[in-house]
């Protein structure tokens, strides 16, 4: 038992140092996760289940989705939802229909002869993009996306992993079928439609209940167990909507959603928690995946060829193809904005978790569909994921993300607005004392920044341009932009 803990506690390290090394030279992380996984089942460690596999990604996927939910505003995929949908539906399954075809004629012609249904589950399984990867990349830049990109291809990556599920079991039992057993299109829709519903309605109620007792149990002799009754509230979610039918993928990931944009009791230390550990789980989903590999199955020739023909196909014509179709009634998009949701359609763990389910279930060709997925994600993460950042910018979409350098912890029950601005020329007509400056009442500038130095001001303290100040007002939002437009502030950061 002790050597297990510290095979594990060499493995996270080794993770956490690789993760760091790949942001230094613009790698994803999960790509170098994924790699040191490789490494020790090659070398040390013999791990060969699928089951389990299956398990543990099934309980990071619950953890990854309801996280990304959380850190997800409303108001910022309100006005994408209706293409961000799109792309999570009608998108996934044009993917896999495109890439079905193209699989079933490719091995015909190498001479593997996959049968229609086998090289359409082999797609579905790879019809969705990674939550993990895309959240993780996206994040990680810190680069802003013009055309509301960022919470678009969040809301997609975060909505789309249950159409994929769904194609995925639908695919299995089709592919499982005997010549007298016809899976029927009508039923397969008709489960579909169900298990959105269900899992749309059970994870908006789960999220309303988790806030309502969140913020009524009133936990004070420990405050940590709230991150616990909130976990407890994130597995429930997804197991309990699963038992009635529903898709607890979408339901955890609404439930996050209700969560995150609520008002809730101790919401920061709740947003550290999950932090913290979505990225465990992202590290151990991918480690545990490494180690699952056989990389002397993943060098035979059939993999590679029919691997690398897949994700080629995928990156160049299936992903573009469904992006501009689906896209087409929405105008605010121009044709650089699709070509770079088309080019971030990247693939990761969920559909490696997905390929473990043609083995488990006993389709013939599951080890073939497993490998050549793994070999496509790992083409998708190396050509895509290295190139995320570099092509916004090739494109003109990406500017400079600026943080706030006051990383303020704000209680609900504080109903102050707090907002970080910049101090201009236009700010200093007046003069340049912080007395000069007309504030309104029930407004101050409780701390100011200059050159790495923090300080709270008084009337007569001199600013200067670039200074960055934390501003408190219990005036509204519309009085405090009146203020800033008066002073000729343009960007202004709320801290909430």
């Amino acid at each position: 038992m002790e050597n297990i803990l510290l095979v594990w506690a060499l493995l996270l390290f080794v993770a956490v140092v690789a993760g760091k090394v790949a942001y230094r030279f613009g790698a994803p992380a999960l790509l170098l996760f994924l790699g040191v996984g490789m490494v020790f089942g090659l070398n040390f460690i013999d791990f060969q289940s699928f089951e389990l596999t299956q398990f543990i990604g099934m309980l990071a996927l619950c953890i990854i989705l309801f996280s990304g939910g959380m850190d997800t505003k409303f108001a910022e995929i309100k006005p994408i939802l209706a293409p961000g949908v799109v792309l999570s539906t009608v998108g996934v399954a044009l993917t896999a229909l495109l890439c079905g075809i193209f699989i079933h004629l490719f091995s015909k012609w190498v001479g593997l002869a996959l049968t229609f249904p086998v090289a359409l589950l082999l797609a579905s399984t790879m019809s969705s993009t990674d939550s993990a990867s895309v959240f993780s990349i996206l994040r990680t830049k810190k680069q802003g996306l013009s055309q509301n990109l960022r919470p678009l291809l969040e809301l997609e990556s975060g909505s789309n992993d249950p159409m994929a599920y769904m194609l995925t079991i639908s695919m299995v039992s089709l592919a499982l079928s005997t010549g007298g057993d016809e899976v029927g299109i009508g039923g397969a829709i008709m489960k579909f439609v169900v298990q959105m519903l269900v899992g749309s309605i059970m994870g908006y109620g789960i999220g309303r209940l988790a806030v309502f007792t969140i913020n009524r149990i009133n936990i004070k002799n420990n405050l940590s167990l709230y991150s616990v009754l909130l976990l407890a509230f994130v597995f429930f979610s997804f197991s309990f909507t699963s038992l009635i039918w529903g898709n607890g993928y979408l339901a955890v990931y609404i439930t996050g959603l209700v969560v995150g944009n609520n008002k809730l009791a101790h919401k920061g230390n709740l947003v550290a928690f999950f932090d913290g550990f979505t990225w465990l789980a992202q590290i151990v989903m991918f480690l545990v995946i490494g180690l699952l590999v056989n990389s002397r199955e993943l060098l035979q020739p059939e993999v590679l060829l029919l691997g690398g023909a897949v994700a080629a196909f995928m990156i160049l014509v299936a992903r573009p193809v469904s992006v501009f179709l689906t896209l087409a009634p929405f105008r605010q998009f121009t044709t650089k904005a699709r070509l770079y949701v088309s080019w971030v359609g990247l693939r990761g763990a969920v559909p490696i978790i997905f390929a473990t389910y043609p083995i488990v279930s006993g389709v013939g060709d599951g080890t073939l569909i497993f490998n050549v997925v793994f070999m496509s994600t790992l083409i998708s993460l190396l050509v895509q994921g290295t190139t995320v950042s570099a092509m916004a910018n090739w494109l003109g979409l990406a500017y400079e993300e600026k943080e706030p350098l006051f990383k303020v912890g704000i209680p609900d029950s504080i109903k102050s607005n707090f907002s970080e601005l910049e101090v201009t020329d236009s700010m200093l007509d007046s003069g340049c004392m912080l007395r000069d400056i007309d504030i309104p009442d029930k407004t101050l500038v409780v701390m100011i920044s200059r050159d790495g130095n923090y300080f709270v001001p008084r009337g007569n303290t001199e600013l200067a341009v670039g200074d960055r100040l934390l501003v408190v007002s219990d005036r509204s939002d519309a009085e405090l932009q009146q203020m800033y437009e008066a002073l000729g502030i343009k960007n202004v950061m709320q801290l909430r």
